[in-house]
């Protein structure tokens, strides 16, 4: 990979995670989907209280998220990307996040609080299909949560 092609592969890996998080706070199902390979895992068993939370497929991981954010109004940012390559295809990337959650919707919201903040990092890696960037494994690790 020469030093354009890198760049072009890193602004290619920024704007997936960018479609990710606006797709997610605006509870756009398809979207949200588009962003994962389509063998893509996610694995917030770390975020669970009961140890759940091992999803396998775009699909099944769009609908285990939004679903999780059913009644809530959320804001995610991330931020100073950690991007090496392992590949011309592959990547592995760290993100520096925060998220704000605030329940709106008692009914929906299966949620203990009523505001979350959270501050951590996504551990990803992504791989090159047809020219477009797509989150193949990703986990969270939150550092801090404060709740009320």
């Amino acid at each position: 990979m020469n030093n354009i092609e890198r760049l072009l592969a890193i602004e290619g890996i920024k704007t997936t995670k960018a479609r990710y998080f606006r797709c997610l706070d605006t509870k756009d199902l398809a979207g949200y989907a588009s962003v994962f390979a389509p063998d893509a895992v996610m694995d917030m068993r770390g975020e669970s209280r009961d140890g759940e939370g091992l999803v396998s497929g775009a699909g099944n991981i769009a609908s285990f998220v939004l679903g999780s954010v059913s009644g809530l109004s959320t804001v995610h940012h991330g931020h100073m990307p950690e991007i090496e390559f392992s590949s011309d295809t592959s990547a592995s990337v760290i993100w520096a996040m925060e998220d704000k959650l605030w329940k709106v919707d008692d009914a929906a919201a299966v949620v203990p609080f009523s505001t979350l903040h959270g501050y951590g990092h996504y551990h990803e890696t992504y791989v090159r299909i047809e020219d477009q960037w797509l989150i193949r494994t990703i986990t969270l690790m939150r550092l801090r949560v404060d709740i009320s």
